[in-house]
C-alpha cells in the first residue's frame, strides 16, 4: 500500500506535541508492516537542513529520509514558515495560520503529482492538514491523478480546530456554498477540523473510548453533531509506544536496568530517585510519580484539592512538569509545609522523567480527559502502577489486573482510590503481581500498524 503521512509537526525533525510523536513513530511502524511510507510537512526554521542532511528537490521542496527509506519531503515558503514558533509565538497563534496551512495543503497534494506518487491513503492529522481531504474532494476532484486516494483524518484532540474569520474564507479558493451549517462554517466563523471531519473517507482518533466520548456533548466540542452524523465512519486507536526509548532493560538515564523477568533492579532505581529529589530513603515507603502539565484537564484541581490530606497518608511524592501558576503555588506551599514527602521540579527535564517511571511505585495521572495519555503506558512499561480516572485511552489501558482507575471525578473519589493502592502496597504478594501484570502489556506501535492497516482499508473500500 502507497501511504502518505500529512502531518505539521514530525520526530525528530519539529515537535511542540504528542502529534510529532506519532507522525514519527507510526511511518516507521508502517514500513515494518512493508508498506510504502512518504511523509509530507513544513520545513520550519527550527528544521536543521544539514542536521538531517536535506537536500533540494526543486524551489519549494526539501527532501531527506527517515527510517531505512521513508522518504521525507518538506513544503519550503520563507514567508509562511521561516519563523520562530510552529503555530505561534509568545504573543499567541500567528495571525496567518490560515494562509500558512491552506498553502501547506495544497502543496502537499501538488507534490504526489510532481513526484508521481499515486497514493492509495492520505494519512492527515488534526486540523493543520484538514484541508487536504477537502481539496481533494473539491480543487482536484477533475484531476485524474487523484481518482483513487481515499483520506484518513486522526484528531489527536478535538479542542483545537483551526477557527478562523468568515471574511478570510475566500483565500481557500473553494466555492462560497460550502460556507454553510452543513460545510466549513462553526458559529459564524471558519472551522477547518470541522471540513476535514466532514470529507474524510474515514475519521479516527487516538483511542476506542476518546472516539465514543467525542461524539457527546460533554466531549465534542461543539462538533459531536458532525461525528455522530458519521458514526459509521468513526473509529479509535490506540496510540503506540516507542519501546526503543522506553525500555526499562536499556534504558540510560536509570541507575539500575530491570526487566519483567527480573524487576528487582526497580528497588535501587527508588533510591536513585529518593537521593537525587533529597527524600528520605525509605523502601516501605510508596513513592507516588507525576510527570505531567499542571491543569486541570490533568486533573491537578482535584488534586490541588486534596494533596494537604494526600501528604498525611505516609507516601512520598514527586512531581514534574510545569502549568499553570495558581496549581504551582498550591505545590510550593506543599512542599514548604511538607518537605520530606514532596519533590515539586517546575521544569522540562527527560531524563529526570525516565528516573520518575522508573523509581516510583505509583504513576499518578488523574485526568478529568485525556485522548490516549502516554505516561500510562510509560509507566506500565516500567512496572510503575497507575491511578487513573476512567476516561479516554486512561480507560482503554487500565484496569484492575495492572493499576487503579475511579470513575467519579471529584477529590473524594480520588483520595479513596489512593488510599486503595496504597492498602494493596503493603500486601507484596498483591503488589508483585500487579507489577508483573503492568510490564506485561504491550502498547507498540507494531500492534496499533497492523490496526491502522485495517483502517486504511475500510477507507479504501470507500466509494
Amino acid at each position: 500500500m502507497k501511504i502518505v503521512m500529512c502531518a505539521s509537526e514530525v520526530v525528530p525533525f519539529a515537535k511542540t506535541g504528542g502529534l510529532a510523536d506519532v507522525a514519527g513513530a507510526l511511518p516507521l511502524a508502517l514500513e515494518k508492516e512493508g508498506q510504502e511510507v512518504i511523509i509530507i510537512m513544513p520545513r520550519y526554521k527550527a528544521v536543521d537542513s544539514a542536521k538531517f542532511n536535506l537536500k533540494k528537490l526543486n524551489s519549494g521542496i526539501l527532501a531527506g529520509v527517515a527510517g531505512k527509506n521513508i522518504r521525507v519531503y518538506f513544503i519550503e515558503n520563507e514567508e509562511y514558515f521561516n519563523r520562530d514558533g510552529l503555530y505561534g509565538d509568545k504573543n499567541g497563534d500567528h495571525k496567518d495560520n490560515l494562509d500558512r496551512f491552506s498553502y501547506y495543503c495544497r502543496k502537499a497534494l501538488e507534490l504526489l503529482k510532481e513526484i508521481n506518487f499515486k497514493a492509495d491513503i492520505i494519512h492527515c492529522h488534526d486540523w493543520q492538514s484538514s484541508l487536504v481531504p477537502v481539496f481533494l474532494k473539491t480543487i482536484f476532484n477533475s484531476d485524474p491523478f487523484y481518482k483513487n486516494m481515499r483520506t484518513v483524518l486522526t484528531i489527536h484532540n478535538i479542542g483545537y480546530q483551526g477557527l478562523f474569520l468568515k471574511e478570510e474564507f475566500s483565500k481557500l479558493s473553494l466555492d462560497w456554498n460550502l460556507f454553510n451549517i452543513e460545510g466549513l462554517e462553526f458559529y459564524g466563523k471558519i472551522n477547518i477540523l470541522k471540513g476535514g471531519m466532514l470529507f474524510a473517507d474515514v475519521i479516527n482518533t487516538v483511542s476506542p473510548t476518546y472516539a465514543k466520548e467525542i461524539q457527546t456533548k460533554a466531549f465534542g466540542f461543539g462538533l459531536e453533531g458532525v461525528l455522530n452524523k458519521r458514526r459509521d465512519s468513526v473509529f479509535g486507536i490506540l496510540n503506540g509506544l516507542d519501546y526503543d526509548i522506553w525500555n526499562p532493560e536499556t534504558d540510560k538515564f536509570i541507575a539500575r536496568n530491570f526487566s519483567a523477568a527480573d524487576p528487582s533492579g526497580k528497588a535501587k532505581d527508588k533510591e536513585d530517585l529518593e537521593a537525587l529529589c533529597k527524600l528520605p530513603l525509605k523502601k516501605d515507603v510508596p513513592l507516588i510519580g507525576i510527570v505531567s502539565r499542571l491543569a486541570e484537564q490533568k486533573g491537578f484541581d482535584i488534586l490541588a484539592e486534596g494533596i494537604d490530606e494526600i501528604c498525611k497518608m505516609g507516601i512520598q511524592m514527586v512531581i514534574l512538569g510545569t502549568g499553570d501558576l495558581k496549581y504551582h503555588e498550591v505545590m510550593q506551599e506543599m512542599v514548604a509545609k511538607y518537605p520530606k514527602v514532596i519533590s515539586l521540579n517546575l521544569r522540562f527535564d527527560d531524563p529526570l522523567a525516565h528516573k520518575i517511571y522508573a523509581g516510583s511505585d505509583i504513576f499518578l495521572m488523574p485526568s478529568r480527559y485525556e485522548p490516549c495519555g502516554l505516561g500510562q503506558l510509560i509507566s506500565l512499561r516500567y512496572g510503575t502502577i497507575p491511578l487513573v480516572f476512567k476516561t479516554g485511552g486512561l480507560a482503554d489501558t487500565v484496569n484492575s489486573e495492572n493499576g487503579f482507575i475511579f470513575s467519579n471525578y471529584s477529590k473524594l473519589a480520588l483520595i479513596k482510590t489512593i488510599r486503595r493502592a496504597l492498602a494493596a502496597f503493603k500486601d507484596k504478594k498483591e503488589w508483585e503481581a500487579l507489577v508483573k501484570n503492568a510490564m506485561r502489556c504491550n502498547f507498540s506501535w507494531d500492534a496499533s500498524a497492523k490496526k491502522y492497516l485495517e483502517l486504511y482499508a475500510k477507507a479504501k473500500a470507500k466509494k
